[in-house]
């Protein structure tokens, strides 16, 4: 490497002391995911309860995720990315030590709001300092940093099977919830370090009410609540009372929604923005996929296969680093759609694959099987960010990525939904199966509608084309054309299908 490619690099805008504090940031809710999937039967067994009950830990983390995502989202936008940041972090921390005075399944649940909240700040802080970095340095979408932000994520996901089960098995299954302190008070100290202070918030206390939407927010809860009770409760007997709640909070929120003007589900700019619609949409049911054989697979392989929680999280463990791997893999493509379909193909395989698995089945054959998974869960997630990146309005990106990852959390809320009335007291092959065949039918449904969606971007520019320097009014210009893709020019690019050089021609910067 020459001189002046060290010193090229050196100035990167996206640089390692930038991007290793949001990445450690975005490894929390994964890695507090992935623990809980080889601790749910240990759980179960220590609190007396039924396995289905245990559902209870996966849904309500990613219902109050869900929730907050969007609403820190907006503080994020309003009072800026680092502020957020490091006060949500302090909340995972207390959520670490609260665990330890936890001694029954509701206490737990609590713990698992806390975390839900804690952990849901460092997403939109990092899209939102993303976009900032971007927009003050005339850099185009930085693919690669938000590779390696998704990558750092999925690596989480990779070994918290596997440390979840060391943990439980050491220490018990508490201590899954005291790793949260050390890493919580890590990430604070890098981002005090390395990351650059935010600037005047635009936003005010006083004017908290107004810049959130707290009946939007109780209303989208209830929905989702309701919901997820009725959908939970199949097995035993449907409790119609919850779904008549679904039924009253749903279109509620609806109307509440038109007539705000700042609410916290913009139906209004869904409507109009059809690209971001999709995909959000699709990132939803691929969450319920995904989620829905990454935690049926793990409880079946400890309550039918007889493995251990530390065996289990082994087999599972090729499946993740594929998807560390292909998360990388799919920032090098400059068509979504080539990630989008590749992902969603997987997801498909993978669901008819495990049809053909059972206890008796070679630990070769169960591995390869739930492998396949690692393709949507990560190169469809970073072309999910990238997608999002383009199609969202520039001004309301921190916004936009919580509802990204509140698309995702209700795909996973829908999944252990799914999980708890087909699994019932304990997994067998024959619930596997039932699973695998559900799955099959979305994923086929899917992958279909992906192949002929023509709102996914058809090409995006890569960091590479960035130049080293640009003068301020040629970074505004370039930021115009590839960042604000709005409620009306994302359609029109998506639905045109513009070649190669008509791209090009739209990211250009102007010549001096």
């Amino acid at each position: 490497m020459t001189a002046s490619e060290i010193s090229k690099r050196s100035r990167s805008p996206f640089g390692f002391t930038f991007i290793a504090p949001l990445a450690l940031g975005a490894t929390l809710n994964p890695i507090n995911s992935t623990m809980l999937a080889t601790a749910l039967v240990p759980i179960a067994e220590s609190l007396h309860v039924e396995l289905a009950q245990t559902g209870w830990l996966i849904a309500v983390l990613y219902l109050t995720t869900a929730v907050a995502q969007p609403s820190l989202g907006r503080l994020v936008d309003l009072f800026g990315a680092r502020r957020v940041y490091l006060a949500s972090l302090f909340l995972v921390a207390a959520a670490g030590v609260l665990a330890q005075l936890a001694s029954s399944l509701a206490g737990l649940v609590a713990v698992r709001v806390l975390l839900g909240v804690g952990t849901s700040g460092a997403y939109p802080a990092a899209m939102r300092m993303f976009r900032e970095r971007a927009d003050a340095t005339g850099s185009p979408p930085p693919r690669l940093a938000m590779g390696i932000l998704t990558m750092a994520a999925l690596s989480t996901t990779a070994i918290g099977p596997v440390i979840g089960g060391v943990l439980t098995h050491a220490f018990g299954w508490q201590s899954i919830f005291t790793v949260n302190v050390p890493l919580a008070f890590l990430a604070v100290l890098l981002i005090l370090l390395w990351t650059p202070p935010d600037g005047k918030p635009t936003g005010s206390w006083a004017r908290l009410s107004e810049d959130i939407d707290l009946v939007g927010i109780a209303l989208f809860a209830a929905f989702l609540l309701s919901l997820m009770t009725f959908l939970m409760k199949l097995k035993g007997g449907p409790l119609w009372f919850a779904l008549a709640g679904a039924v009253v909070f749903g279109p509620a929120l609806v109307v509440h929604s038109l007539r705000r003007q700042q609410p916290f589900i913009d139906v209004r700019m869904l409507a109009r923005n059809r690209p971001l619609t999709m995909t959000y949409l699709r990132a939803a049911a691929v969450a319920i996929i995904v989620f829905s054989i990454y935690y049926g697979f793990a409880q079946w392989l400890q309550s039918a296969a007889g493995f251990s929680s530390v065996a289990a999280g082994l087999v599972t463990l090729p499946m993740s680093l594929v998807a560390a791997g292909s998360s990388l893999t799919g920032v090098r493509t400059r068509d979504l759609r080539v990630p989008f379909l590749i992902s969603t193909g997987a997801g498909l395989a993978g669901c008819i694959s495990l049809l053909f698995v059972h206890s008796g089945s070679p630990v070769w054959m169960m591995s390869a099987a739930i492998t396949i998974f690692g393709l949507p869960l990560g190169a469809f997630n970073t072309a999910t960010q990238a997608a999002v990146y383009l199609q969202a309005p520039a001004e309301e990106i921190g916004t936009a990525a919580g509802l990204q990852r509140t698309a995702q959390f209700i795909g996973a809320i829908v999944a252990a939904s799914v999980l708890a009335s087909i699994y019932g007291q304990r997994a067998s092959d024959h619930s596997l199966h039932s699973l695998a065949m559900v799955t099959s039918a979305l994923g086929a449904i899917l992958f279909i509608i992906t192949l002929f969606d023509r709102t996914i971007p058809r090409a995006v520019p890569t960091s590479a084309a960035a130049e080293p320097e640009v003068p301020a009014s040629h970074a505004q210009a370039t930021n115009m054309s590839l960042t604000k893709l709005d409620d009306t020019s994302a359609p029109r690019l998506a639905e045109t299908e513009m070649n190669d050089d008509a791209i090009r021609l739209l990211t250009e910067r102007p010549h001096r």
